[in-house]
Protein backbone atom coordinates (compact mmCIF):
# COMPACT_ATOMS: atom_id res chain seq x y z
CA UNK A 1 0.00 0.00 0.00
CA UNK A 2 1.59 3.31 -0.81
CA UNK A 3 0.33 6.71 1.07
CA UNK A 4 -0.78 9.43 -1.48
CA UNK A 5 -0.70 13.19 -0.38
CA UNK A 6 -1.29 16.36 -2.30
CA UNK A 7 -1.81 19.80 -2.01
CA UNK A 8 -3.57 21.48 -4.60
CA UNK A 9 -3.02 24.88 -4.99
CA UNK A 10 -3.96 28.50 -5.01
CA UNK A 11 -4.59 27.65 -1.31
CA UNK A 12 -7.34 30.11 0.53
CA UNK A 13 -7.45 28.60 4.00
CA UNK A 14 -11.54 27.39 4.54
CA UNK A 15 -12.32 27.86 1.17
CA UNK A 16 -11.47 25.27 -0.91
CA UNK A 17 -12.31 25.62 -4.76
CA UNK A 18 -13.62 23.45 -7.01
CA UNK A 19 -10.07 23.00 -8.24
CA UNK A 20 -9.72 21.05 -4.78
CA UNK A 21 -13.22 19.47 -4.37
CA UNK A 22 -13.33 18.51 -7.62
CA UNK A 23 -9.79 16.82 -7.82
CA UNK A 24 -11.00 14.84 -4.46
CA UNK A 25 -14.03 14.07 -5.59
CA UNK A 26 -12.29 13.10 -8.72
CA UNK A 27 -9.98 10.24 -6.34
CA UNK A 28 -13.59 9.40 -4.68
CA UNK A 29 -15.06 7.97 -7.65
CA UNK A 30 -12.11 5.82 -7.91
CA UNK A 31 -13.80 4.36 -4.69
CA UNK A 32 -10.43 5.31 -2.48
CA UNK A 33 -11.50 7.09 0.70
CA UNK A 34 -9.97 10.41 0.72
CA UNK A 35 -8.86 12.24 4.25
CA UNK A 36 -9.36 16.24 3.76
CA UNK A 37 -6.89 18.28 5.62
CA UNK A 38 -6.48 21.98 5.95
CA UNK A 39 -3.27 21.81 3.92
CA UNK A 40 -3.49 18.97 1.46
CA UNK A 41 -5.19 15.39 1.59
CA UNK A 42 -4.01 11.92 1.37
CA UNK A 43 -5.59 8.57 1.30
CA UNK A 44 -4.36 4.87 1.05
CA UNK A 45 -4.08 3.30 -2.44
CA UNK A 46 -2.65 -0.19 -3.51
CA UNK A 47 0.38 0.64 -5.13
CA UNK A 48 -0.83 -0.72 -8.82
CA UNK A 49 -3.76 1.86 -8.35
CA UNK A 50 -1.48 4.75 -7.75
CA UNK A 51 -0.88 6.06 -11.07
CA UNK A 52 -5.13 5.96 -11.85
CA UNK A 53 -5.36 7.89 -8.37
CA UNK A 54 -2.09 10.52 -9.06
CA UNK A 55 -3.84 10.96 -12.99
CA UNK A 56 -7.65 11.82 -11.90
CA UNK A 57 -6.45 14.54 -9.22
CA UNK A 58 -4.03 16.21 -11.58
CA UNK A 59 -6.14 16.08 -14.45
CA UNK A 60 -9.33 17.34 -12.72
CA UNK A 61 -6.99 19.77 -10.41
CA UNK A 62 -5.69 21.22 -13.56
CA UNK A 63 -9.28 21.50 -15.56
CA UNK A 64 -10.63 23.32 -12.18
CA UNK A 65 -8.38 25.91 -11.99
CA UNK A 66 -5.71 24.77 -9.93
CA UNK A 67 -2.27 26.53 -10.46
CA UNK A 68 0.45 24.03 -8.57
CA UNK A 69 0.11 20.46 -7.99
CA UNK A 70 2.48 18.63 -5.44
CA UNK A 71 2.08 15.17 -4.45
CA UNK A 72 3.90 13.28 -2.15
CA UNK A 73 4.13 9.19 -2.03
CA UNK A 74 5.45 6.80 0.86
CA UNK A 75 5.47 3.32 1.20
CA UNK A 76 3.33 1.97 4.00
CA UNK A 77 4.91 -0.80 6.33
CA UNK A 78 3.39 -3.81 5.88
CA UNK A 79 1.57 -4.98 8.87
CA UNK A 80 3.42 -8.10 10.53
Amino acid sequence: MLLLEFTIEPFVEGEPGPHVMLAIEAAQALGFEIEFGPFGSSCQVPAERAGDVTKAVVEAAFANGATHVSLHAERLAEAT
